[in-house]
């Protein structure tokens, strides 16, 4: 068997760094592919695997390579308190973009419009896995793979198609973006092939993607308040395609 620690360096330029037990566990349960995964406590990990994600406790079990404490914390850019890494395999851009494309949809596909913020962008990809979506598209800079995105979405990138476009290059289906000039969301029943843009945190949609969208939505607010996180209005839009009511 290879030892963790040449394995690790070996792999850790071309892969997916998991990080914790939560990520490894989502990303065990939706089929990614993990060369190497270490603890620095292989028994209390099992232990949390018992409780927590029993349907893959054997399969963790097969994977977990126990090392000192102080290799573990070497592999990761801050310890997780679980003490638990991996490196998994990305999926391949290909597939991805034909999962994103294919029509006709029975999801949604979300869209972050030059997203700034990395952990918001993890909490938007666990709300798409959670819900069901087609996928998560980001425009702009921010790679959605980026280890502090993936921590945020605890693994569940590989639950769900997850790619960096251009505006242009969107999937196909009526697009509906979030702006607060937008008809009111609650008179709208939204499509199951709809794509549901939302905008940066700081600058909001940007004028590119505002003016290719088919439709506008604002979400209900009161007046005063100025915005809702990222992820809340993510989880309200998608909550409400959800009940498949006007």
């Amino acid at each position: 068997m290879t030892d963790p620690v040449t394995a690790w360096r070996r792999l850790a330029g071309d892969t997916v760094l998991l990080d914790g037990f939560h990520a490894l566990k989502h990303a065990v349960r939706f089929g990614a592919e993990v060369p190497v995964a270490v603890t620095a406590d292989r028994a209390a990990t099992l232990a949390l695997a018992d409780e927590l994600a029993p349907d893959v406790r054997d399969a963790l079990a097969g994977l977990l390579r126990e090392v000192p404490h102080e290799t573990y914390a070497s592999f990761v850019p801050r310890p997780h308190p679980t003490a638990v890494a991996a490196l998994a395999v990305r999926p391949s851009r290909e597939s991805n973009l034909e999962r994103l494309a294919h029509t006709p949809r029975t999801a949604p596909v979300v869209v972050l419009d030059n997203p700034r913020n990395l952990g918001n962008a993890g909490a938007v990809i666990r709300l798409a896995a959670g819900f069901g979506a087609t996928g998560v598209v980001t425009t702009g800079t921010v790679d959605p793979w980026h280890p502090t995105v993936v921590r945020g979405g605890a693994g569940l990138h590989f639950a769900t198609a997850v790619e960096r476009l251009e505006v242009s290059g969107l999937p196909p289906g009526p697009l509906f973006a979030l702006d607060p000039e937008g008809d009111d969301i609650r008179g709208i029943k939204l499509p199951d092939d709809a794509v549901l843009a939302f905008g940066s945190e700081r600058t909001g949609l940007s004028p590119v993607l505002r003016a290719r969208a088919d439709h506008l939505l604002s979400l209900p607010m009161r007046p005063q308040v100025s915005s809702y996180n990222l992820a809340t209005s993510v989880a309200m839009t998608l909550y409400h395609w959800s009940c498949g009511v006007a």
